[in-house]
């Protein structure tokens, strides 16, 4: 399991407290909750009383007008105290909803700001289990475990008070159970804790693999890997089927330890009864009110032996979250950072090295010089370093050695938010989002339909979008209802409505039909005509027009020219161009 899970696994301690912030909105309501708690305690305790009064005081005297008038206090206190637990559940019911909204909010706004790195260290289901799963499980318990340990915890020592007062020596001999029960209830909830904690993050790693091969079930079934796929699921479903199956057998064990535990409470209370072990205490109302002291006892001691289960659940669910929470590694837009402004002016590569672990670089002493107005094609091997330079220059990768600058300003030091309005990004595979059309051209950003219109028409996308049913029309999850080369144009015609000053173009290695393809050659000469653009060229037509080629070998720029010039060389480039261009990805 590896290291990632342990990456989201800090100490637990204070988990707990830290969910005070996100409680603490609902204060009132907390406060309401525990005010009625012991006021419903203390009327529910109340019957038992009263029953023995009615027995012993009036019933046996026959005295049925006292009885009546027990009879309605008991009714009465039966009423009010189920009223007090109605507004207590209320209360925690609405206060527990609003502290996990507050939680589902802060992780997903939390998640929005990690950085690159972490999402490529981390497999997205693991995220999703942070997101669903494990804040599910916090809501349960919060719903309908933690907080109503408070009722049972005031019902249990108001029960045990009033025993006592009724008569100490019984009650201390029926609580010679009360401390192998209690030792028992701590050894299995260790027990619990351990074997939920294992199953969560097995859970985590078993949602990680299926979200993973899902995604890519085409790729699987195109290489008949299904059974390999469902080897690897059935290895991931072992541990946290056994930690699950374990669980339940220790909680099924706890539940019929309190069983058994009740039973011989009772017992041993007839027994003493019988056996008048205590010189005389037992008449008709003391016993009637011990035996039901008893069965209120071991109600919220048997509900508990449940919430044991869900509270170690949730404990382990709460490492997750604010593991997360916890984790400090965000996106370069949370830094902040120097506004970006200032007229046109080269970006300046110089001397750039960048690694993804600490001395494993994959940009070596990279030096390039991107000016205004320009279309700058970067090629090379996969694995040279083309879209880690991308990253860099958005600010997606940060940490790196060396001088980026941008209108004269040192990259590192600029807001992410303004560099990523100043650069664009037409990106090989794009992200639609199910919606309208004008959404995903927009993202929410403040353009009108005609300035999306005439963007739409720039990138050639106009019968694309015809087709959907104009800007309102609706693209499915995915753009499953687009082809990849609908697509593309989609997101020319995106990158062109935001209007960027540069544009970071990677192209496309997806086969397209001749009509879209000529469509995507359009709007690619479009969007070179009217921007500076970073083209990550995989066409040799596209490489051909630019006015400055740079061939990446290994992390540096080893040649760099006009088409002709470096043709001309006989270098890798000409070697590139003889082994097909817009095959080298």
């Amino acid at each position: 399991m590896s290291a990632v899970v342990d990456d989201l696994v800090p100490a637990t301690r204070g988990s707990w407290r830290a969910l005070w912030p996100y409680a603490r909105p609902d204060l009132r309501l907390w406060v309401v909750a525990f005010a009625t708690a012991p006021i419903g305690t203390a009327l529910t305790i109340a019957q038992p009383f009263a029953m023995k009064q009615a027995i012993d005081g009036h019933v046996l005297t026959g005295d049925i007008p006292g009885l009546r008038r027990v009879a309605l206090l008991y009714l009465l206190a039966v009423l009010a105290g189920f009223a007090a637990e109605t507004v207590y559940n209320m209360a925690i019911a609405r206060a527990a909803i609003g502290t996990i909204s507050r939680v589902r909010t802060a992780v997903y706004r939390h998640s929005l700001h990690l950085g690159q790195t972490w999402f490529d260290r981390v497999p997205t289901g693991r995220l999703l289990t942070r997101a669903t799963s494990d804040i599910e499980a916090l809501g349960e318990t919060l719903t309908a475990g933690a907080v109503t340990l408070v009722f049972d915890a005031l019902m249990v020592v108001g029960i045990l008070c009033a025993m006592l007062a009724m008569n100490a020596k019984l009650t201390l001999a029926l609580l010679l159970v009360a401390p192998p029960l209690a030792l028992s209830v701590d050894v299995i909830r260790r027990q619990l804790r351990r074997l939920f904690t294992e199953a969560r993050a097995a859970l985590s790693d078993l949602t990680g693999f299926t979200s993973e091969r899902l995604s890519g079930v085409a790729v699987i079934q195109l290489n008949s890997d299904e059974a390999r796929a469902l080897a690897g699921f059935d290895r991931r479903l072992a541990p946290y089927r056994h930690a699950s199956v374990v669980s339940n057998l220790w909680d099924g064990l706890l539940f019929a330890l309190v069983d058994g535990v009740s039973a011989m409470s009772l017992a041993l209370l007839l027994w003493f009864a019988a056996g008048d072990w205590f010189g005389g205490f037992a008449t008709a109302g003391l016993l009637a009110a011990f035996i039901d002291y008893l069965g209120k006892l071991f109600t919220p001691i048997r509900e508990f032996s449940g919430k044991v289960a869900v509270l170690q659940r949730a404990a382990a669910s709460l490492e997750q979250i604010f593991g997360l929470l916890g984790h400090d590694e965000p996106d370069a837009l949370t830094h902040g950072g120097a506004a970006l402004s200032g007229p046109p002016a080269p970006v300046v590569l110089r001397d750039v090295r960048f690694g993804y672990a600490p001395g494993n670089d994959v940009i070596h002493g990279l030096d390039l010089v991107i000016r205004p107005g320009e279309v700058v094609a970067v090629v090379g091997r996969t694995g040279s370093g083309k879209s880690t330079l991308a990253r860099l220059l958005l600010k997606v990768y940060t940490g790196y050695r060396g001088h980026i600058t941008l209108r004269g300003a040192e990259l590192a030091a600029l807001s992410a938010e303004d560099v990523r309005r100043a650069i664009g990004v037409v990106a090989q595979d794009v992200v639609l989002f199910p919606g309208e059309v004008r959404f995903n051209l927009s993202l929410g950003a403040p353009i009108s339909d005609a300035a999306l219109e005439a963007a739409i028409e720039l990138a050639c996308a106009t019968t694309v979008v015809q087709r959907l049913g104009g800007l309102g029309g609706r693209v499915e999850h995915g753009g499953a209802n687009l082809s990849a080369g609908e697509a593309q144009l989609l997101a020319f015609a995106r990158v062109l409505a935001h209007d960027p000053p540069m544009v970071i173009l990677d192209e496309a290695t997806a086969a397209v039909d001749t009509l879209t393809e000529a469509a995507i050659q359009r709007a690619t000469e479009a969007l070179l005509a009217r921007k500076t653009v970073l083209v990550i060229a995989h066409r040799l037509t596209t490489v051909a027009r630019a006015d400055l080629i740079a061939v990446l070998h290994a992390g540096r720029v080893v040649e760099s020219g006009t088409h002709t010039e470096l043709l001309a060389a006989g270098g890798r480039y000409a070697d590139l161009v003889a082994h097909a261009l817009e095959n080298t990805a």
